[in-house]
């Protein structure tokens, strides 16, 4: 159990709590209420579904525009990892002088 809740679960509930109240405070400070933030987060879910696709579209394109810049630059670097290995393990597998 401690484990999951990564110490003791008393104390670990009881943090949470004062966090709870402080954070609360705070929010009642700025005006907001519980009511307010669960329907704003309504109101956010349901303009994403208003969108439809045209969002997921738009993340493709953006998705596609880092890859085409992305991916060459990550094979490039392996491709250089890689030969600077097989370089410096051929380097250590050469006899020195003292062996022969």
């Amino acid at each position: 159990m401690e484990r999951f809740f990564g110490g003791n679960p008393a104390l670990v509930l009881l943090r949470l709590a004062i966090l709870s109240l402080i954070v609360g405070v705070v929010l009642a400070a700025l005006g907001f209420s519980p009511y307010d933030i669960i329907q704003n987060i309504r109101d956010l879910a349901a303009r994403i579904y208003d969108m439809g696709f045209v969002a997921v579209e738009k993340a493709f394109r953006y998705f596609l525009l880092g890859a085409v810049i992305v991916f060459p630059v990550w094979v490039v670097m392996r491709l250089v990892k890689v030969a600077s290995r097989d370089t410096s393990d051929m380097a250590d597998t050469t006899p020195s002088k003292r062996e022969a």
